[in-house]
């Protein structure tokens, strides 16, 4: 009887292998980046021109005017950041942002407010609940923990103008 001395299996294709015993970076379900240069892109030797400083102004200015709610708040504000994280206050609603995540809340959307400020340390948190009993906290690193005081009463001032009236 003979017996062959190699493998009976076909030669695998030459595509790259995919998995996390090949490629400890592989996360099944996300695709690779494209390489391919989009359609619409510009021809290597065409210069991409920066506006200057007085043109950015009046776009800004410009889109601040069209929104109409933005240049029209007059009420009270919290704003507080650090290098990483910010929250605003306004009468929009509550804006929490950490890092690149961010997320909005309209004051119908909130069911309350609650801050804190460590016996120890400058971090002050802000803690927002929705009424389906989540919760969102934020820590700000204070610069300094006299600003803490200062920083409550901005968002109480925020809260009763804003907050009380959606809930009446």
């Amino acid at each position: 009887m003979e017996q062959r001395t190699g493998s009976s299996s076909q030669p695998l294709k030459t595509e790259p292998v995919k998995g996390a015993g090949f490629d400890p970076a592989f996360i099944p379900g996300l695709t690779s980046p494209v390489s391919e240069e989009p359609e619409d892109a510009k021809p290597e030797g065409e210069d991409v021109e920066a506006p200057d400083a007085d043109e950015a102004e009046t776009a800004t200015a410009g889109a601040d005017e069209d929104s109409g709610e933005e240049a029209a708040d007059d009420g009270p504000v919290f704003e507080a950041a650090d290098r990483r994280a910010r929250i605003v206050a306004d009468r929009r609603g509550i804006r929490l942002s950490l890092d690149e995540e961010k997320c909005e809340f309209r004051w119908d959307e909130i069911g309350a407010v609650e801050t804190e400020s460590p016996r120890f340390g400058k971090r002050y948190t802000v803690t927002v609940h929705t009424p389906d009993r989540r919760w969102y906290p934020i820590e700000i690193e204070a610069p300094a923990r006299s600003r803490f005081q200062e920083w409550d009463e901005q968002l109480d001032a925020v809260l009763d103008a804003y907050f009380e009236e959606e809930s009446e």
